[in-house]
């Protein structure tokens, strides 16, 4: 998977950072681990790694020695100390004290001391100190505040947005309770994304040409370490209305979802737990009960999951813990058989969430495409096993990464979502687990006058309804205040337990004000509507009531409708004198058109006929003609005759229709009016935090995360005096600081780092890192001189060469600067040669003579010559030979009159052209005294004479005027001449090359 991630700039058409202080983040939030990923500019998307390098972190908080941990620190913690860590704060985020799912949790973590907050009845995690208390809201914020940490020293950048993935099957009060959390400490959350979804965009973005106009459906199957959750998908190219275009993208949509909320890898490992347990109990290697230990019970449980993941791979592996209880250790073997016999009724759980999920989404197995595994649970061979028997396949999908899918979609929505990067749309759209309703009294009155009143129920977001969406509700015949109630619907698909997770299933109660007092206002002249409830269920799943509303209808005429209507008849009329007018004058005009086309393809088709027949018989095709000519024009008759019955008929039509049109009614006008209703919200559910309860939250977080920073800082700063202590000791004893000290010097030194390290560990626990930070520049002071010697002597033979070669590099530039100068048209003045020069001599002066003084001292005093003077000197030579440089290389010489050139070069033209004349006289006279020695055919030489002299002149008259053309004609014709007396002469290679010297 990391190959995808590397080229996902080319699959995902990148994403382009437009703004250069924008940062976004995703944070998978699992209930034992967590991932994160950021995206910035210059980083498309990418794994955050924490502070120990790994790419998953511990979602863990622990509380030891006043400081907090995270991470595997807090996870080492929890062994020895297993009540100040607190993790898996899923179970029971956003649930009432009394829930089963927070008694499941004691019962798998004893050592908690959970206590109910009256004030909102939730549970409270209490301290050792046995005073102080916090909600799971604010420990899950801690730690959402590490992951933003990571996050952004990782991507070395400060991060405002995020994305944060739960599990689907949250409900309303729990995803509240997670923005509660980012709250705290000031994240925005721009969407609370289902796992399941994220998992299904990240696996979609990758195969983007996978996808058409049919949908293809495949189920993800996500066990991981405390539930179970299969999600039947579609993928689908769908064509959106964005702005004033169609865009034609892909889409992801969720259609069925089966869960399991105590199915998972952390069951497995609490019983092979116990198992282990009672194996130790059975060697009784002492008396004490290794089930009343709470460490003990903490170190079996890490490695019980040590084992379990061993066992993925291996037919069998030994337990082994050191000092277990009462320094005795214990060892044992353990097999994969047993692992499954103690889950043996665990295992056939299994299926059940795939079965839930295509009931949901009333979808086939055979329908499904792939089945796709996800989550580190499911690497169990048994789980696999199952799911194979049940889906009758022979491999199950295994090409998305596990551990790191839903933090790579999460953070491609974020980026999206994000006002600073440009990402390709995939839409996606998540499904509602929980159906919504509402419920409202409806008042009736009888014929004896009596009324009464029963409950309507009307089902707002049904199950499996995507979103995000908005829809209103009307409350018809409602003349006064009345209040509605909104809650869960039919859950009769939830296990019994889950059930009880919801002792009453209404969310809120809505009161609405001002009902009757629009309706007094309004009654007169309008008809109501009804008062219309907007609700909206936003990306997060969380339902709003955005407002209410009374909606009333008045009926009015308005006199601007004659006035359109009489001017529509006059543009009807004037349309229909020049032919435009639409309906029925348009099909007239086409059919117009097609029937003299008709005539005249008839009438061609004729005439090719008779063309044969015209040679044989003249008289017969006059007599045809004459015949043809009086059947065309009674054709054309009768065709103007009909023309003018369907006028006539169609206007008589028309003017019935504007007679209808009169008498029928005039359309009155309909304005609508609204009227706000206010509306007064009563929480039913689980409350939120009050404005006081989160400014307190709030005030807690920001002081630890302050006294957090002072004890880094403060451990940074005794890291560094110590390391400072340790290196400077070392130092002492090497050679070259051996050589730039005298032995007193050293002894003091020495004596000091001594005392420093003394008083380093003698400080105070609560010390002030000021104390730590002054303490340091004092022995930084009294070693700075020696440290300034060693620098010198270890550097100064370097600047010294490379002064050397500046100084040999500027001398040979000199000569050719002087070189150059001494032409009509210099490049240098005699100033910047006579300032390069001087520089030169003064620098190799200043050389020579600090070399010498410095020669004169030992390496433990000062030094004179500097390895700062030495660069100056380098960086003046370097200047001006630069400045010399680009001076030469923008040079230009200057130009001479345009009058001389154009003479000298027409003197050059006619002195070539003489010569030329010259050299083929005398080459013609050359040739011809050879030709009357060789021996040959005179008859066959003068016709090659004529020949050549027959020529040159067509080619002098067909030659243009040009001079240019007239030299190259001379040319060809003296080659030409070349040639043809070759041919004459007849004679060996030797007179050929004769003639090509010439």
């Amino acid at each position: 998977m990391k190959m995808h991630y590397t080229v996902l700039g080319a699959v995902l058409c990148s994403i382009v950072g437009l703004t250069a202080g924008v940062a976004v983040m995703s944070i998978d939030l699992g209930a034992e681990f967590m991932k994160i990923a950021i995206v910035k500019p210059g980083v498309p998307m990418e794994i955050v790694t924490n502070r120990e390098s790994s790419r998953k972190t511990r979602t863990m908080v622990a509380f030891r020695d006043g400081e907090r941990q995270f991470a595997n620190q807090a996870y080492t913690t929890s062994v020895r100390f297993p009540r100040k860590a607190f993790w898996y704060l899923t179970h029971v985020i956003g649930r009432h004290f009394d829930d089963p799912q927070v008694q499941l949790y004691r019962e798998r973590f004893p050592f908690y001391d959970l206590v109910k907050d009256e004030e909102r009845g939730t549970v409270l995690f209490r301290t050792e100190d046995g005073e102080t208390t916090y909600t799971p809201e604010e420990l899950l914020a801690m730690i959402l505040e590490s992951a933003r940490e990571y996050a952004e020293e990782f991507g070395e950048h400060p991060i405002k947005d995020a994305v944060i993935t739960v599990p689907a099957y949250f409900n309303q009060a729990e995803r509240r309770a997670i923005l509660s959390s980012a709250e705290m400490i000031g994240l925005n959350i721009l969407q609370l994304m289902s796992d399941n979804a994220a998992v299904a965009l990240n696996y979609g973005v990758f195969r983007r040409k996978n996808f058409n106009s049919t949908i293809q459906y495949y189920i993800f199957y996500d066990m991981g370490a405390t539930s179970t959750v299969a999600t039947v998908v579609g993928y689908q190219v769908v064509k959106k209305k964005e702005g004033t275009r169609m865009e034609t993208n892909p889409q992801v949509v969720i259609k069925g979802v089966g869960f399991d909320r105590t199915l998972g890898g952390l069951d497995v490992s609490l019983r092979l737990r116990d198992h282990l347990a009672k194996l130790f109990n059975e060697q009784k290697k002492t008396k004490n009960d290794v089930f009343k230990n709470e460490r003990s019970m903490a170190k079996l449980l890490k490695e019980a999951d040590r084992v379990k993941q061993v066992l993925s791979a291996n037919q069998d592996h030994f337990a082994q813990v050191e000092g277990l209880l009462d320094e005795q250790d214990f060892r044992a073997k353990v097999t994969r058989e047993e692992l499954e016999e103690l889950c043996k009724d665990v295992f056939p759980r299994v299926i059940k969430p795939i079965e839930d999920a295509l009931h949901a989404s009333e979808i086939t197995l055979g329908e499904i495409s792939e089945v796709i595994l996800m989550g580190g649970a499911t690497r169990m061979p048994k789980v696999q096993e199952e799911l194979m028997k049940f889906l009758k396949s022979s491999e199950l999908g295994k090409s998305i990464n596990t551990d790191e899918s839903a933090a790579m979609g999460a953070v491609y929505q974020a980026a999206y979502l994000g006002k600073g990067f440009k990402v390709k749309t995939f839409n996606v759209k998540e499904g509602n687990i929980y159906p919504i309703v509402v419920e409202f009294e409806k008042h009736q009155s009888s014929e004896a006058g009596s009324e009464t009143s029963r409950t309507v129920r009307r089902t707002l977001f049904g199950r499996m309804n995507p979103y995000p969406q908005k829809k209103v509700m009307t409350f018809n015949k409602h003349f006064s205040d009345f209040s509605f109630s909104v809650g869960y619907g039919d859950i009769s698909f939830l296990s019994d337990l889950d059930k009880k997770s919801f002792p009453q299933l209404l969310l809120s109660n809505v009161s609405l004000n001002g009902v009757e007092e629009a309706y007094q206002k309004h009654k007169e002249g309008s008809e109501s509507k009804g008062i219309k409830a907007h609700f909206r269920m936003d990306e997060s799943g969380i339902l709003h009531l955005d407002k209410v509303e009374s909606v009333f209808e008045t009926v009015g005429e308005v006199t601007e409708e004659k006035d359109e209507s009489a001017w529509s008849k006059i543009g009807s009329a004037i349309g229909g004198l020049f032919g435009g007018s639409e309906g029925k004058d348009k099909e007239a005009k086409v059919e117009d058109s097609s029937e003299p086309s008709e005539s005249t393809d008839e009438g061609t088709e004729a005439a090719s006929e008779q063309e044969p027949k015209q040679e044989e018989k003249t008289d017969e095709k006059t007599d045809e003609k004459t015949e043809k000519k009086t059947k065309d024009k009674k054709e054309k008759e009768s065709d103007k005759k009909e023309k003018d019955d369907k006028k006539s008929k169609d206007g008589e039509k028309d003017k019935e229709e504007e007679k209808k049109k009169e008498e029928e009614p005039k359309k009155p006008k309909i304005t609508t009016v609204k009227e706000v209703i206010n509306s007064t919200l009563d929480s039913l559910d689980l409350p939120n935090f009050s404005k006081e309860r989160m400014k307190e939250a709030k005030k807690i977080l920001s002081t630890l995360k302050a006294k957090d920073k002072e004890k880094m800082e403060l451990e940074k700063a005794k890291n560094e005096l110590e390391a400072y202590i340790f290196d400077s000791q070392d130092k002492l004893s090497q050679d070259s600081y051996v050589k730039c000290s005298t032995e007193s010097e050293r002894e003091e030194l020495s004596k000091a780092m001594s005392e420093a390290s003394d008083w380093l560990y003698e400080q105070p626990d609560d010390a002030k890192k000021d104390v730590f930070i002054k303490k340091l520049k004092s022995l930084k002071d009294s070693l700075k001189d020696v440290a300034r010697r060693v620098f010198e002597l270890e550097e100064r033979p370097k600047a010294l060469d490379a002064l050397k070669s500046m100084l040999n590099h500027s001398v040979h530039f000199l000569k050719s600067v002087k070189n150059l100068s001494n032409t009509d048209d210099p490049i240098f003045t005699e100033v910047e040669v006579t300032t390069l020069d001087t520089l030169i001599n003064n620098t190799l002066e200043w050389r020579n003579t600090n070399l010498k003084e410095q020669q004169k001292l030992k390496d433990h005093e000062n030094p004179t010559l500097l390895v700062e003077d030495i660069a100056l000197k380098i960086q003046a030579l370097d200047r001006e030979v630069k400045y010399l440089i680009n001076k030469a290389k923008y040079w230009k010489p200057k130009t001479k009159p345009k009058t001389d050139d154009k003479k000298k070069t027409n003197s050059t033209e006619k002195a070539t052209n003489e010569t030329k004349t010259e050299e083929a006289e005398s080459k013609t006279e050359e040739a011809d005294s050879k030709a009357e020695e060789a021996e040959f055919k005179p008859e066959e030489a003068e016709s090659k004479v004529d020949d050549t002299t027959t020529q040159s002149p067509e080619s002098q008259e067909e030659a243009p005027t040009d001079k240019s053309t007239q030299k190259e004609d001379i040319k060809d014709t003296e080659t030409k001449d070349k040639e043809e007396e070759t041919l004459q002469i007849g004679g060996s290679e030797p007179t050929k090359e004769e003639h090509t010297e010439l």
